[in-house]
């Protein structure tokens, strides 16, 4: 069964604390003149909407961004699983004719500019989408059936799994694979990694890598 544009909501994942970076929000930290967040939906708003963002403590934090922001809809801080339920959850009580929600780390500012696409074109109405770069698989952005919620719930509430992949082992999975010079799923995680994501943007910039 063909999944329509219209028919995929987004949700990014900010809701985990930065420990290797100081603390505070990834999402806010600046690359190339801008937040990281600003990078990701610059990417992101042509392909689809809406757009949640999965982020825990004061929302206004992130009012300049016009995104719904939502805290984790489980206590204690469970990974981004939560996250996951979480943009399931509003999306399924605010958008009714939403049926797929795409996750994206919030520390990831070179997604793909055709990610959407490409993943729904995978989609078959009940299997998860998963990305893919460089032979390896990217667990966190996914495409997810809403079909799935109340059995995360479960198994995140009830049984304890906190893994993307131990949740997934159970669902039919395929990876949707991306090319790209930076690895269109570089996520930045410490210092040197925000350095080098500078240095690839400013290649992007220059027209040097695609």
């Amino acid at each position: 069964m063909s999944i329509g544009r219209e028919q995929i909501a987004a949700v990014i994942l900010a809701g985990g604390v930065a420990r290797r970076m100081g603390g505070g929000d990834k999402t806010l930290l600046p690359l190339g003149g801008k937040p990281i967040l600003q990078h990701i939906l610059d990417r992101l708003t042509p392909q689809c909407a809406p757009i949640l963002l999965n982020a825990n403590g004061d929302a206004s934090r992130f009012q300049a961004f016009g995104l719904g922001v939502y805290a984790d809809a489980v206590d204690g801080y469970l990974g981004p699983l939560a996250g996951i339920l979480t943009g399931l959850d509003a999306v399924a009580l605010n958008y009714r004719d939403i049926t797929h929600l795409i996750s994206i780390a919030g520390d990831t500012p070179f997604i793909p500019k055709n990610l959407v696409e490409n993943m729904r074109g995978m989609a078959d109405g009940e299997n998860i989408v998963r990305a893919s770069s460089n032979g390896r698989a990217h667990a966190v952005c996914a495409l997810w059936p809403l079909s799935i919620r109340a059995d995360l719930r479960d198994q995140l509430v009830n049984q304890d799994v906190r893994k993307i992949d131990r949740f997934t082992a159970n669902y039919a999975v395929v990876d949707c694979d991306f090319a790209g010079i930076p690895d269109p799923f570089f996520n930045i995680n410490s210092p040197a990694d925000q350095a080098e994501a500078e240095r690839a943007l400013g290649l992007e910039d220059g027209g040097k890598a695609d």
